[in-house]
């Protein structure tokens, strides 16, 4: 069952004991003359209002957002709770009055039998239920209009025991036993009405529920990659909890890898409120252990320039940079060479004291389009490469691949080599192999070769 199905059937079936006890008090109150039961009639005659209006209500604020609702239907039920306790102190002001003009004047006392203690005591164990039943509701749906609903029906049940008293202090003689409860009655009203009121005019302030705010900032700190907390706001419409925060990420971190970080921020902060509606700002920042390497590679990634071999050597008081620059390889020279400037340029705003030395190179086609080639033809080259990695360090040719492009072809391969060699020497030996298939093969345009660890 569906949490708005839920809240409306709980609400459907409250409206017809409130409408069935309300009357039956109204009738008996009249018959027997007893301003109590019948101010206790009039409490849950708003009880009943109160009930039609939140089935209304309901049914309406679990829609979702949409053009003109951009966070949602549920402050509607806010807004009918603060209604409904305007109701409520109507209702007390009336019953204050009429039972201070009964004290006042002496009126008799209303007649006693057993009618009114019986209906009061079916009024209780209804009230009862529906409370109970309501607070599960609310409790289970988050809906403020619910949690009003049962805390009216658990204040009946007191103005019922209050009406109770009053008559038996009518039967004992205490004439004005009857107007006193219904005070009682209308002080309870009250006091209902003022801690409803507290509630509901804090939500529609978008008053941060309490302890929301650590508990949403200790939630998005524990996900990886978030440096800290910079801003966060949180805020309840209905039963969602919407929270916007500015979360600082390192500044080296790709795109994709931040986005990743929103989403595991938004799973966490889920799995701590339920339904819970994130907003991320993510605000990169550079972190204490970033290394120059690591600056500069930020620099030229905010540039969209691609740049590899990057060589940095300290000389205490200066800086001196060594970088690869790949541009198109069909831009003119002037052209890259201003690309290569300001990208220098751009590095010294960085540092105090660098010297800057920029080596330009074309940059790496995209591959043409190409077609395997035949298995005869990948059977020669996969020989070749076997006889050129000989009975060196680097063996186990494998995964030979060879495709026909209008530009020459393309070779890919895969090698094992002793785990325990640096990248650089594997490299070393891996380009002597690319090179000398190159020099057998004129038709080879570029060879593409990926190294491994031999297999446990």
């Amino acid at each position: 069952m569906t949490s708005q199905h839920n809240k409306t059937s709980v609400a459907a079936i409250s409206i017809f004991a409130s409408g069935g006890m309300a009357a039956a008090k109204f009738v008996v109150g009249i018959a027997i003359g007893s301003l109590a039961l019948i101010s206790e009639a009039l409490h849950s005659a708003i009880d009943l209002v109160a009930t039609i209006i939140t089935w209304a209500v309901v049914r309406v604020s679990d829609k979702p957002a949409d053009e003109e609702h951009h966070y949602g239907h549920g402050k509607l039920e806010s807004v009918s709770a603060l209604g409904v306790t305007a109701l409520l102190y109507v209702l007390a002001g009336g019953i204050l009055v009429e039972a201070y003009s009964r004290l006042s004047e002496g009126s008799p006392p209303p007649t006693i039998s057993a009618v009114p203690f019986v209906v009061l005591v079916i009024d209780i164990a209804v009230n009862l239920w529906r409370a109970r039943a309501l607070h599960r509701a609310a409790r289970a749906t988050r809906s403020q209009a619910l949690a009003a609903d049962a805390l009216h029906f658990a204040s009946d049940v007191m103005g019922s025991c209050a009406v109770i008293v009053g008559l038996i202090l009518a039967g004992l003689g205490f004439w004005w036993g009857d107007a006193a409860a219904a005070a009682a009655v209308a002080v309870m009203i009250a006091a209902l009405g003022l801690r409803m009121a507290g509630s509901t005019v804090q939500t529609l302030v978008d008053r941060a529920p309490e302890g929301a705010h650590e508990k949403a900032t200790a939630a998005i700190r524990s996900v990886p990659g978030v440096i800290d907390v910079e801003r966060l706001r949180v805020r309840m419409v209905g039963a969602t909890t919407f929270i916007d925060t500015i979360a600082k990420v390192p500044r080296t971190y790709p795109i994709d890898r931040v986005e990743e970080i929103k989403h595991a921020a938004e799973l966490a902060v889920s799995k701590t409120f339920g339904d819970a509606d994130l907003t991320f700002t993510a605000v990169p920042v550079a972190r204490n252990n970033e290394t120059v390497r690591d600056r500069i590679m930020v620099i030229a990634r905010n540039s969209g320039l691609a740049i590899h071999h990057v060589t940095v050597h300290d000389l205490g008081a200066k800086l001196i940079v060594s970088i690869d620059l790949e541009v198109d390889g069909e831009m003119r020279l002037d052209s890259a060479h201003d690309v290569a400037n300001t990208l220098e340029r751009n590095i010294k705003e960085e540092f105090e004291d660098v010297e800057v030395d920029v080596h330009i190179e074309p940059l790496e086609p995209e591959l043409p389009f190409g077609i395997d080639a035949p298995a005869e033809r990948v059977q020669i080259i996969a020989a070749a490469l076997a006889e050129f990695a000989g009975e060196g360090e680097i063996h186990d040719i494998h995964n030979v691949r060879v495709r026909n492009t209008d530009a020459g072809e393309i070779v890919n391969f895969h090698c094992r080599a002793a785990p325990s060699m640096s990248v650089i020497k594997v490299h070393e030996q891996v380009d002597a192999i690319e090179r000398a298939l190159r020099r057998a093969f004129p038709s080879v345009k570029r060879v593409i070769s990926h190294a491994e660890p031999p297999r446990a």
